[in-house]
């Protein structure tokens, strides 16, 4: 195992928590599936709340930007979705 793999595997373990401590009210699959898609693709989430964060500091509220920015990339949530659901099977 080497280095990368170490800080990965710790992001992972940071991203996990953070998930479980703000979702906690979903169920553990979904759960699970959230922390999965995140940890796989982490440059698309960053993306998100880039977007995100764009739209705050343009005034509006964060669950507005959040709705909207998820509408936006709809397609290709749902692409990653489909794509880790097909790999459970």
């Amino acid at each position: 195992m080497g280095i990368k793999d170490l800080i990965n595997k710790g992001k992972n373990s940071v991203i996990k928590k953070v998930i479980k401590s703000k979702m906690k009210h979903l169920p553990q699959d979904q759960q699970d599936m959230i922390i999965a898609l995140v940890s796989e693709n982490p440059d698309f989430f960053k993306t998100l709340q880039s977007q995100i964060e764009a739209k705050e500091k343009q005034g509006q509220n964060q669950q507005m930007a959040m709705m909207q920015v998820m509408r936006e990339n709809q397609a290709e949530i749902q692409k990653l979705v489909a794509l880790w659901q097909s790999k459970q099977k």
